[in-house]
């Protein structure tokens, strides 16, 4: 069942050239009931905004900068996220922001039940993301969009000079996921890891590091070893990964 997303953009931190990716994206989380963008109007530099706005049903929130130095966006879009917490019309969120100032905001949400998906750019700072449930950012879904664009993408990759090179300390992150979830041979269904890599860290997706999905990642690592295997029912493959290390002799 997909769950009622309310969309809260921060106008005044997002560039708009980002939104038709990232409306793209979070349709496939779930569907945006509510759409709404925060930010002074009034600013000549939001008025690129203006049309995007209108093609995309979001609604534009105007939030005056009372106080020098302060951002009035910020808490208009923090007491909105509440209200709409409270009218239980929604089971998620999607908070659009590159700033820390809703890192609490993001906790909250999710302690009291709510899937919370973080969208900003590279520059967001750590406290934020991982205060989300998954975090995404929004120069991987510009570059796909290029990339398909220029019709250039294969189904396993996007473009390398795009994306991070993956590192011990991820790789290292996905063998001991493995490990939490292997059966006594040391096999693990794909899809359970997955999941717990999203929950450790919540801006860990194949595509920062070049690939559309985990299967093809994984087998780019050569720590790492993978084995299909034919489901109960129907004519699906079922994926398992191990370390390699663990390989019986």
């Amino acid at each position: 069942m997909d769950l009622n997303l309310a969309v809260l953009i921060d106008g005044d931190n997002i560039p708009s050239s980002y939104i038709k990716e990232m409306m793209e994206e979070i349709a496939k989380y779930g569907n945006p009931t509510i759409k709404r963008i925060y930010g002074d109007w009034t600013k000549p530099d939001l008025t690129k905004w203006k049309k995007i706005l209108l093609e995309n049903a979001i609604t534009p929130i105007q939030q005056y900068g009372y106080t020098k130095g302060k951002n009035a966006t910020d808490s208009a879009m923090i007491i909105d996220a509440m209200d709409i917490l409270y009218s239980e019309k929604v089971t998620g969120f999607c908070l659009v922001s590159s700033d820390s100032d809703f890192t609490r905001l993001a906790t909250r949400l999710r302690e009291a039940g709510m899937k919370v998906f973080g969208i900003g750019e590279k520059k967001t700072p750590n406290p934020f993301i991982v205060a989300c449930d998954k975090f995404i950012y929004l120069e991987i879904l510009k570059y796909e969009a290029e990339e398909n664009e220029s019709e250039s993408i294969d189904t396993t990759s996007v473009s390398k000079n795009s994306v991070d090179k993956i590192t011990s300390k991820e790789i290292k992150l996905i063998s001991h996921t493995i490990s939490d979830v292997a059966d006594d041979d040391g096999w693990a269904f794909l899809g359970d890891v997955g999941s717990l890599l999203q929950k450790k860290q919540p801006n860990f997706d194949s595509r920062n590091y070049g690939f559309q999905k985990l299967t093809p990642l994984i087998k780019s690592i050569k720590n790492f070893e993978i084995e299909q295997r034919e489901a109960a029912k129907g004519r699906s493959k079922l994926i398992y990964v191990r370390n390699k290390r663990q390989r019986k002799k």
